[in-house]
């Protein structure tokens, strides 16, 4: 038994690479083609107030959101009140920002999942802040990063205060290889994003244990820095996924509601689809820790 394990793990191993590089290698592609059209887009500048009406303890909506690939999109292809703006640079995608971040970069990447506009571009950093996601299968309460995984922290905190979360569908599960549910696309297709993307961080080091919560990549061109909305959740040590995925929480409560519905596993019976107990995010509320 032993033995088929370790092959399947193998196996799954291997499928993930070869999918990874499928994925990195649209992903260049599609920046080529992008360089001549951003060389003529103008900067996306939108006003941001309220953000961090959340610190004050009012509750920040949210959604959960389904997709079909892990990358720990979790491949799993895995949320403060000043008023800034976010721009846009075509290279930032090619980044890897030095944390704390002082200044986050949100580059325009429709079509948008939902319209909800820009993070600020001036994040908050002195304040450690809790997610608390509340779902059809109980409440999973987060510590996020704040320090490590600035830009990333700064993004989910602003579309749970725009509702972006709200009632959508956590799409992907992985019970082989590794072991991920996976969150954040109101299209619940896998695909769908925010409207932006950003740069990785906090990639040093990286390894995904039980409880840690991280970036996926996104859209048909995942690849490095494609973070957007979509998050997994790790519920099970999955230390063959490469330090790819920028984690930027971890889970201090409501990790057995994960593990259950892993326990139910997907709904076409292979190691990687959609759960088959569906779980769908009500609401992420965020709050200083």
């Amino acid at each position: 038994m032993a033995g088929k394990k370790e092959r399947q793990r193998r196996l799954a191993r291997e499928h993930f690479q070869r999918q990874q590089t499928r994925r990195r290698q649209r992903a260049q592609r599609r920046r080529q083609m992008g360089i001549i059209g951003s060389a003529c887009a103008l900067v996306v500048a939108l006003g941001v107030g309220g953000y961090f009406a959340l610190a004050t303890g009012k509750p920040a909506a949210s959604a959960a959101g389904h997709s079909h690939t892990p990358t720990a999109s979790a491949t799993p292809t895995a949320s403060p009140t000043a008023t800034a703006t976010a721009t846009a640079s075509p290279t930032a995608s090619a980044a890897t920002v030095s944390e704390p971040a002082s200044h986050c970069v949100y580059i325009p990447k429709p079509p948008a999942a939902r319209k909800v506009g820009f993070p600020p571009a001036k994040p908050v950093t002195k304040t450690t802040y809790r997610a608390t996601i509340v779902t059809n299968r109980g409440t999973i309460v987060l510590d996020l990063f704040g320090a490590k995984a600035t830009c990333a922290v700064n993004s989910f905190a602003y579309l749970a205060s725009k509702g972006y979360f709200n009632n959508t569908p956590c799409h992907r599960l992985t019970t082989s290889g590794i072991f991920v549910l996976q969150c954040g696309d109101p299209t619940g297709t896998g695909t769908g994003g925010p409207g932006y993307e950003f740069a990785n961080e906090n990639l040093a080091g990286a390894r995904y244990t039980a409880g840690t919560v991280a970036m996926a990549n996104e859209g048909p061109a995942a690849g490095p820095s494609t973070n957007g909305s979509q998050f997994f959740m790790v519920y099970k040590n999955s230390l063959t996924l490469p330090p790819d995925y920028p984690p930027f929480g971890r889970i201090v409560k409501g990790l057995g509601i994960i593990k259950n519905v892993a326990k139910a596993g997907t709904s076409n019976g292979t190691g990687d689809g959609h759960p088959k107990e569906k779980v769908t995010i009500t609401s992420i509320t965020i709050t200083k820790a």
